[in-house]
């Protein structure tokens, strides 16, 4: 029997659903044995030196989990895997459970983009890799849109709400708002409720994580991104066998991908003033996974197929009704791809794409690879080993 030191608190949905994959994975491949330090413990001075005594003791197989405490040194004495969640950095010693934190900061300023905002705020915590690298990917996004970015990163969650109400009533409405993560979200939304500022209307915000106790306590709830921490899990429950059925241990990374943004109350669909086009646009936000023709989209407005083209282009920033109606297609296509284990053809179906052979060439010219290989790689996404010796 596996016997496996966890590190990790439980408290936030992020933990449980990696916990489930490991779960899930330990019940198909198992038995294993876990043993959880609760967060008491984790937090104690010495409590470093109890966890190497007890793996010791126990004579644990692997840890993971997040290392609280200085002396990471300690863990040397192990010989067995360690896997870290990242907290303020990615570890150059041991195996990481870490994140595509880039991509999800990318996902969500495509998202305002899309939805036609030009200003966009961040609000996140300093020196910890996790939220420095949403902003960096989200910021790359913006810049790249030519969109005008105001960000305010604080020390820990617990801010000056004096400073963050400060800050808020300072930009420009509307104005699209991305935090690092659900809790910083809620802390927002507090804020504005006390300092009279109108979400959605004035500033929609989109979180990470998808907690849903976070996000449905807030007023209003919390639009926030997925992400695919189950399958992580997953596969780290793969990787540590994989070690185990070996006895080589070699560092490595368990990526996890985001997938896509749950939409609630914190978000407007779309800033669109042309009254046609925002028709046409929530016609197809509706109906896109239904198998609609653009003679059923077109008959929605009183105008010419022309007219209408132009005005949707000026409104989309030149995408055309077409091109709309396909990315919808397409985000729905490649979330369904990683989320569940239909087949290409049924995805197809689900998404109101009538042709494989269709999907497939668009599919290669936007991701340069088949949607199996889509598939595969984001599951089992992981780095190679940061380094060439087989063992610790």
């Amino acid at each position: 029997m596996r016997k496996i030191i966890l590190l990790i608190d439980c408290s936030s949905e992020y933990d449980r659903k990696l916990l489930r994959g490991l779960v899930r994975f330990s019940k198909e491949h198992g038995p294993w044995a876990f043993y959880r330090f609760p967060a008491s413990q984790i937090g104690m001075l010495d409590g470093g030196l109890q966890v190497i005594r007890w793996a010791k003791k126990w004579q644990a197989d692997a840890i993971v989990g997040r290392w609280r405490w200085d002396d990471i040194s300690l863990l040397d004495e192990l010989n067995i895997p360690i896997v870290l969640q990242n907290y303020k950095a990615r570890s150059s010693r041991f195996s990481n459970l870490t994140g595509d934190y880039i991509g999800t900061g990318v996902k969500v300023a495509d998202y305002f983009i899309n939805h036609k905002f030009k200003q966009f705020a961040y609000y996140g915590v300093k020196d910890v890799v996790w939220s420095e690298e949403r902003l960096q990917g989200y910021e790359a996004e913006v810049k790249r849109f030519g969109g005008t970015l105001h960000k305010l990163m604080v020390d820990d969650i617990h801010g000056d709400r004096t400073q963050i109400a400060s800050w808020l009533k300072s930009l420009p409405k509307p104005i699209a708002m991305f935090t690092c993560d659900d809790a910083y979200a809620l802390e927002i939304t507090e804020v504005c409720n006390i300092a009279g500022i109108s979400i959605p209307e004035e500033i929609s915000l989109v979180g990470v994580d998808n907690d849903d106790l976070l996000c449905e306590i807030s007023s209003p709830q919390i639009s926030s991104v997925e992400l695919n921490v189950e399958q992580g899990g997953y596969h780290l429950g793969e990787l540590l066998e994989k070690q185990f059925e070996s006895n080589l241990f070699w560092s490595f990374n368990v990526v996890v991908t985001p997938g896509e943004i749950v939409e609630r109350g914190s978000t407007l669909r779309h800033y669109i003033k042309d009254p046609h086009v925002d028709k046409l646009v929530k016609y197809i936000d509706e109906h896109f996974d239904q198998y609609i023709t653009m003679d059923q989209i077109l008959s929605q407005v009183p105008l010419s197929r022309r007219n209408i083209e132009i005005r949707f282009k000026k409104e989309m920033n030149e995408m055309t009704i077409y091109k709309y109606l396909i990315t919808c297609r397409m985000n729905k296509f490649t979330d369904l791809l990683v989320k569940s284990d239909l087949s290409i053809m049924e995805i197809a179906d689900h998404c109101g794409l009538l042709s494989i052979q269709n999907v497939s060439r668009i599919f290669r010219q936007v991701y340069s690879c088949t949607p199996k290989e889509y598939r595969q790689r984001l599951r089992k996404k992981a780095l190679p080993p940061m380094e060439d010796h087989p063992s610790y």
